[in-house]
């Protein structure tokens, strides 16, 4: 039975022995069809129209209210209307018109949104209808369209325990589409997961300011001082994608856990009530020193169960979280 390497309880596999030194060449233009099975096609074609109907019905208002753009433009002077904020009186033409006049700002909205997905083995878990892979797959494309439609550009970044594929920022509904097409039909080469290579990763192909969402279930050691050092240059949120099975195992007798990174395997007994206490207290462990790690560093966090939760709505809190706290 493979599962993810948090139930095995045993170690993860450690970093490459030859990370990337650079960005690699980003793939060349493809017709979003080509080489495609009807199938996957198909697939998605349904996430695309799935995703679209979301962001224009509950979503994007949600996420431009959470993530403003990087200041106030000067855009105009017009007269004074009741209900006006008197500290934006312009003296000087309020002084030369013999009527007041205020000045009026915009938005400067447009984003960089960064997309960092991991596609680990440990992410070919689930326990429901949909692996964790499948899920962080669906979320990217939920935040890629909601970017797309407030005008911001959207990279990504593939990773395991390297840096597999990198698309560069841009806009456009094309671009979209071939940002689904590449996190659903890429095949890992490797099968551990480094955190601290993607986020290193990051600095190298951002340089100014980003929105970053890192989807992941966070199953590596030794990235808390790297987020926090991405943290001081770009607003980045936490997406954890797990599987209640990975929280409880089914009391079902002996049982053998494989560490799908790793291969090792354990075997327990899940009617002793110790092991299942001693998993239990593990797991809320190791939640509590992850959660710390993100607030510590200044960084959002969503959670989702790939197993029985709407990721819509584990989004929409947060996002209304992010409001609540401006």
């Amino acid at each position: 039975m493979p599962i993810s390497s948090r139930e095995a309880v045993s170690t993860r596999s450690g970093p490459p022995s030859n990370p990337p030194s650079g960005p690699p060449e980003p793939a060349a233009g493809i017709d979003p069809a080509e080489s495609l099975s009807a199938e996957l096609f198909e697939k998605i074609k349904t996430i695309q129209i799935r995703t679209q109907r979301t962001v224009n019905e509950v979503f994007a208002g949600e996420y431009e209210s959470a993530f403003r753009g990087r200041g106030m433009e000067f855009e105009e002077v017009r007269e004074y209307q009741p209900g006006d904020d008197i500290r934006h009186i312009d003296w000087n033409v309020t002084a030369r018109m013999g009527l007041p006049y205020v000045k009026v700002h915009r938005e400067e909205r447009e984003l960089t949104v960064m997309l960092l997905v991991d596609v680990s083995s440990s992410g070919t878990f689930g326990s429901g209808t949909k692996t964790k892979n499948e899920v962080a797959a669906e979320v990217a494309a939920l935040l890629a369209y909601t970017a797309i439609r407030s005008n911001d550009r959207v990279g990504l970044i593939i990773f395991s325990d390297q840096i597999e594929h990198y698309i560069p920022p841009k806009k456009g509904r094309a671009h979209v589409w071939r940002v689904i097409r590449d996190i659903l039909t890429h095949r890992p080469q490797r099968s551990g997961t480094n955190l601290e290579v993607a986020l290193e990763y990051l600095g190298h192909v951002a340089r100014r300011r980003v929105v970053g969402f890192l989807i992941s279930d966070f199953l590596d050691d030794g990235w808390a001082d790297r987020l926090r050092l991405a943290a001081r240059r770009h607003d980045l949120t936490a997406v954890l994608v797990s599987d209640r099975r990975e929280e409880e195992l089914p009391r079902i007798g002996i049982l053998e856990l494989e560490d799908a990174e790793t291969g090792e395997t354990l075997v327990v007994d899940t009617r002793d009530r110790r092991v299942v206490e001693g998993l239990e207290r593990l797991v809320h462990e190791e939640d509590e020193q992850r959660s710390q790690a993100f607030r510590s560093a200044g960084v959002g966090e969503v959670s989702i169960h790939a197993s029985d939760e709407s990721y819509v709505d584990s989004l929409i809190r947060y996002f209304h979280q992010r409001e609540r706290r401006r």
